[in-house]
């Protein structure tokens, strides 16, 4: 998706732009402090998924993915924000983005989906898809773990990306995602037949 518009910058904010990939939210969400505090995990390709697998957009991040990465990608390119924002860390993602862009988030849902939460031990039931599901039957049709199932995709190609420069790694990336959109369009429309 092209940008349409600039990042904005919150001077009045301490945390806006910093790094908090490290482990910084340990206190409030457990899952994210044993997951990445811990393990020091890097950065790799962040994809952006609808809930039929296909991927909207990536970003290549060079440390861990942080709330900022995913806010700035919303921010930054779509015109309005999707209605459901099913992410395995929306605990954090959902109060930084409304704290960012309180108009533009306000008709938002920021849930964790059904296979991350088991780990958020500290979050409150307010920040899982699955508290929602037992009020709004729509809801549990959708298929939250579409990012797993795109990310699995992703990581054919971890090994080849990380040897090439920044410029053939998004390339190499931007070919193996519209195949793999293409593949998955035309399995969709099969199964309509």
């Amino acid at each position: 998706m092209p940008q349409i518009r600039s990042r904005p910058q919150y001077p009045r904010l301490t945390h806006d732009q910093r790094n908090d990939s490290g482990g910084n939210r340990g206190a409030k969400c457990s899952k994210y402090y044993s997951q990445y505090g811990q393990q020091r995990l890097t950065g790799g390709i962040m994809g952006a998924w609808c809930t039929h697998s296909i991927c909207y957009g990536f970003h290549c991040i060079p440390n861990g993915e942080g709330r900022n990465d995913v806010f700035s990608a919303m921010v930054t390119r779509w015109p309005k924000p999707p209605k459901r924002v099913i992410y395995d860390f929306a605990c954090a993602l959902g109060p930084y983005c409304l704290l960012c862009e309180p108009d533009f988030f306000a008709d938002t849902l920021f849930v964790i989906d059904n296979f991350h939460s088991v780990g958020h031990s500290k979050c409150a039931p307010a920040a899982f898809l699955s508290s929602y599901s037992r009020v709004d039957p729509r809801l549990v049709s959708l298929n939250s773990s579409a990012a797993e199932c795109g990310n699995g995709g992703l990581s054919r190609i971890r090994k080849s990306v990380s040897y090439m420069t920044q410029t053939r790694a998004v390339q190499y990336t931007r070919v193996f995602i519209s195949i793999w959109n293409r593949n998955k369009i035309q399995r969709m429309k099969k199964n309509k037949e």
